[in-house]
């Protein structure tokens, strides 16, 4: 039996939704400003907050087929989830930018031309800026059926963030292949999504 929250209790736990989610981050800038993420702490804070913007891209990704399963409906914390996503591919990129390149443009660019893993990273945190911008209701009012379509660039962000992932780590691992494997895995999921939604509503309809 689904527990039904009054909109008070609902906004209460986005909001808490918000502040867990940012707390693998102040820990982790706690951790580097006491001097004990290792030898080269500026690394570590970025590809800590990297590997934190694709957990937050598998779980945004994963609302959708568990509400069609019904193990989950959490379309309410979709928003939040996707939002700390663009928080934490933000900080990765000031990181780099400001504590990595000190905001040495020249070096920045030539990184972006001449590397693709960071070309890709930097595709994908363009694309999730108007993502962003337009995660709010007003925008949705005013973009109508046009929001929907906008918001399909998540399938190209989570794309590129896994191309991203897998040539920054260089060496895969398990972690690394679990994160790329839920990623290829939940976009194909979208892809077969129309054909298994007309299959379960033709069901319904013959029950019916």
């Amino acid at each position: 039996m689904a527990i039904k929250l009054s909109q008070r209790q609902q906004s209460a736990l986005i909001w808490t939704l918000y502040g867990l989610g940012l707390l693998p981050a102040l820990w982790t800038f706690w951790a580097g400003a006491s001097g004990t993420l290792g030898a080269d702490p500026v690394k570590t804070f970025e590809r800590f907050l990297g590997l934190w913007t694709i957990r937050l891209l598998i779980l945004t990704l994963a609302i959708t087929p568990l509400r069609d399963l019904g193990i989950f409906n959490g379309l309410r914390y979709r928003r939040a989830l996707g939002l700390l996503a663009f928080y934490y591919a933000a900080m990765h990129f000031t990181v780099y930018a400001v504590l990595d390149q000190a905001l040495f443009l020249p070096a920045i660019v030539a990184d972006v031309v001449k590397r693709p893993f960071i070309t890709f990273g930097m595709i994908a945190l363009t694309l999730l800026v108007p993502l962003a911008v337009t995660s709010n209701n007003a925008s949705i009012r005013r973009l109508g059926s046009r929001w929907s379509m906008l918001h399909k660039l998540v399938y190209p962000v989570a794309a590129l963030g896994a191309l991203h992932y897998s040539m920054a780590v260089k060496v895969l691992g398990v972690e690394q292949y679990i994160h790329i494997g839920l990623l290829v895995l939940l976009l194909a999921y979208r892809l077969v999504r129309p054909r298994l939604m007309e299959a379960k509503r033709q069901k319904r309809r013959a029950a019916a």
